[in-house]
């Protein structure tokens, strides 16, 4: 097995993270920290920092030259980071000492590779956004669709009182569009540019060093944060933190799937599932079972990527390598999950017939509620509460439905309306379609 499944040539199909894959390669890496690095001598240059001749040289060389992640891996190794060696394979290939002494100026590897990172992050946001907002809108669908169907809701794994499917879409779907309302705040607090030099203090830069970030981060579109953060990782935990809630919601969709769609159960379509290699009749669930295993491994990866933010002093290498070996993972976890739950809300529908067979077994006790709620207006509460428990345990002893030891016992109560679940759904359709009005506004941004 290959040592991610994200680039594995094997199970990359079945954990795709699409476009999302190719940003978080040693390529796209190499050429995001060259990026930031014209921008650093662009700023710089501006600034009077370096001169112009020489900052113009470095911009145009880094749209031009294109370094070999492979010639990085001896003197990674060595160093404990890329920029060294990075930084010495540009100034070779650049054929211009003159200007070259000047790529790199006053910075440290981590402000470039934090910057990078950003730049990376950035897109990768964009990517999940577009996935999310796709699935939000297909939920939404349901949800208007099927608002007034009505489907036995589960607490614990069983029937407790009538909700309707299109409220389960809402329920499932009501995460991601809160996610989306994020977005906004946290691209602005959080998509940072670092340049703050060696010790976070900007020595080198003097004077000069809020002018050359500002203007720094203006080039990359990131935003200045006014600060070193080499060793506060909140923007990089918030941002994590987001995705793997991305990555959470649509693990509970595939939970509920995989149960909603299992023998004996079989509510929902899946609109697609796999093949057994030797079971004919079975029609795996695939796609939610994508899901959960992705939630599952993204709590596991944040715990560590939190415990990597408590960094020593000003630099803390343990626990920035730390974080090198579980975001990405978290990252194309969440963009796997936002791909592949895409895919599987727009295909998802329910099984009317096996809904309405939940709701016709069981005895009628699915009803049990509402008619303790019923039994309250002629008696106390608590007596109401005994009486209906009672019932039931006759209904199961005697295998006789509910509904016929009220009529029996209480002939008076409106058994009609009581044990019709189409009536005992609440708010359940008005909360699928409020759901479906907002999932219909984000459809037409």
């Amino acid at each position: 097995m290959a040592g991610s499944v994200f680039d594995s040539q094997v199970y990359g199909g079945l954990f795709s993270s699409g476009e999302a894959s190719r940003l978080f390669s040693d390529s796209a890496e190499v050429r995001a920290m060259l990026l930031v690095e014209g921008a650093l001598a662009k700023a710089q240059g501006e600034a009077g920092v370096i001169p112009q001749e020489s900052a113009a040289a470095i911009a145009r060389a880094v749209v031009e030259i294109a370094v070999d992640p492979g010639v990085l891996k001896q003197p990674t190794a060595q160093n404990g980071v890329p920029v060294p060696g990075l930084v010495a394979a540009f100034r070779e290939e650049m054929k211009a000492p003159e200007h070259a002494q000047y790529v790199h100026w006053g910075a440290t590897s981590q402000d470039i590779m934090d910057s990078a990172l950003m730049l990376r992050l950035r897109q990768v946001l964009a990517l999940v956004e577009a996935d999310v907002k796709a699935a939000a809108v297909s939920l939404g669908r349901l949800a208007k669709a099927h608002a007034d169907l009505p489907m036995a809701a589960r607490t614990y794994g069983q029937h407790a009182t009538p909700t309707s499917f299109g409220a389960v879409a809402a329920d499932w779907g009501t995460p991601l569009l809160n996610l989306l309302e994020e977005l906004p705040a946290l691209r602005q607090s959080c998509l940072l540019v670092s340049l703050s030099g060696a010790a976070g203090t900007s020595g080198a830069l003097g004077l000069k060093a809020a002018e050359v970030r500002a203007a720094m981060a203006k080039g990359l579109a990131l935003q200045d944060p006014g600060r070193s953060w080499h060793t506060d990782r909140t923007p990089v935990l918030r941002i994590a933190d987001w995705l793997q809630r991305v990555t959470l919601a649509f693990g509970k969709i595939g939970g509920d799937c995989i149960a909603l769609a299992q023998s004996g159960i079989s509510e929902i379509s899946l609109g697609g599932a796999g093949a057994s290699s030797t079971m004919p009749q079975k029609q795996n669930p695939v796609a939610p079972s994508v899901l959960a295993a992705l939630a599952r491994q993204g709590s596991g990866l944040f715990s560590v990527l939190q415990g990597a933010a408590s960094q020593q002093h000003q630099r803390d290498g343990a626990a920035w390598f730390s974080e090198w070996m579980c975001l990405p993972q978290i990252v194309l976890g969440a963009a796997s999950a936002a791909k592949t739950g895409k895919e599987l809300c727009a295909g998802l529908a329910p099984n009317p017939e096996a809904i309405a067979a939940a709701l016709a077994g069981g005895l009628d006790m699915i009803h049990a509620e509402a008619l303790s709620f019923a039994l309250a207006e002629q008696m106390p509460r608590p007596d109401a509460q005994a009486s209906v428990k009672a019932l039931c345990q006759e209904a199961q002893g005697s295998q006789t439905p509910l509904r016929q030891l009220v009529a029996r016992d209480y002939p008076d109560l409106n058994a009609a309306a009581l044990f019709d679940p189409a009536q005992q759904m609440g708010r359940a359709p008005w909360d699928a379609l409020q759901f479906a009005k907002r999932a219909e506004e984000l459809g037409d941004q």
